[in-house]
């Protein structure tokens, strides 16, 4: 499930990313506050060196050890997670001004409590702009645009796959039955509340059902090669991310040549992240490629969702194959969602 709690996820690259350029925004206003008479670019420019030198190495103390006390505060009630990070934030910022002062530059009392209050000030802001994050990115909205979002079966489909299974019924009735159950799996998935992460063996369970539909219309043209490594049980992913991609690729790839071609998927995982690359042959019809696009947009928005800047999908083309690459990470999802 997606995180629910409103502290401020702190292993969220997305979040430190968002938090530097918050800071980075808040230097340059300061730097033009601070402007003394005759103001120019380049004096500004060197102003705002000089202030990050100062407040960036404290920032990322602060930033590194929220990472590290992140499972912690994440069990705290929301009031005490907040005044968790408040007196991280303060402590560690005083031993930097400490260390300042020991081995750079002597500060006054009154320079040591301006920069704590600033501190504050700085605290405040940023757990403001992150809860007003986490609203954007509330359960509610996200699920609502997570159902909006979800893979969509091609009308051609259902259409084609009951007429290849009308031409089996009485010489093959057997298969017929399985095609059937297939296209039920197929669509009860389809038709379901898709809003948590499903097994990944439950995916390519359900690739192998829609791709078996297709053989029975595109017979020999359709050919399929797995590789995968040793799959863990509980490995997660959010549903229909590959089903789509198989059939863009059926759909895309191997359907407009009269030849037909092979499909090819591989899995990879490691302690960080899992892997998946599906290639197909490329085809120079044109009048699909609006389709390819949606479905690849559908795709990477809703893995935005699931896992904010954590998740990766690129495509490119590579001897005369179309590949589509999509990098998820393998930590709990609590570690990477958004807020």
């Amino acid at each position: 499930m997606r995180k629910t709690s409103r502290i401020p996820n702190f292993r969220n690259l997305g979040i430190h990313l968002r938090v530097l350029l918050l800071h980075a925004g808040l230097l340059g206003l300061l730097t033009v506050y601070d402007a003394q008479p005759g103001w120019s670019v380049g004096l500004w420019a060197g102003d705002l060196v000089q202030l990050a030198g100062q407040w960036l190495p404290p920032l990322l103390l602060t930033m590194g050890g929220l990472t590290l006390l992140y499972p912690v505060i994440l069990r705290l009630p929301y009031i005490a997670g907040l005044a968790a990070i408040t007196t991280l934030t303060l402590v560690l910022t005083s031993l930097s001004a400490y260390a300042y002062q020991v081995w750079i530059s002597p500060l006054a009392t009154t320079q040591y409590t301006q920069i704590l209050l600033l501190c504050l000030g700085d605290i405040a802001l940023s757990l403001y702009y992150l809860d007003l994050l986490q609203r954007a990115y509330s359960p509610a909205i996200a699920e609502a645009r997570l159902q909006a979002l979800q893979a969509r079966i091609r009308p051609h489909f259902l259409f084609n796959s009951l007429n290849a299974v009308l031409s089996l019924i009485r010489s093959q009735p057997q298969r017929a039955e399985t095609a059937l159950e297939d296209m039920a799996e197929l669509f009860r998935v389809l038709m379901a509340d898709n809003r948590a992460l499903v097994p990944l063996t439950q995916e390519i369970a359900l690739c192998q059902q829609y791709l078996s539909i297709e053989k029975l219309r595109l017979d020999e043209r359709l050919q399929c090669e797995w590789h995968m490594a040793e799959i863990s049980a509980g490995m997660m992913i959010p549903p229909l991310i590959l089903q789509p991609l198989v059939e863009n690729a059926v759909y895309h790839g191997i359907e407009p040549l009269a030849e037909g071609g092979k499909i090819v998927i591989n899995l990879h995982t490691n302690a960080q992240e899992l892997l998946l690359r599906i290639s197909n042959p490329l085809s120079s019809r044109p009048d699909k490629s609006g389709g390819n696009k949606m479905a690849l947009k559908n795709i990477r928005e809703r893995l935005r969702l699931h896992y904010d800047l954590e998740a990766r999908l690129k495509q490119y083309e590579a001897q005369g194959q179309y590949v589509v690459e999509i990098t998820i990470p393998t930590r709990p999802l609590s570690e990477i969602s958004h807020g």
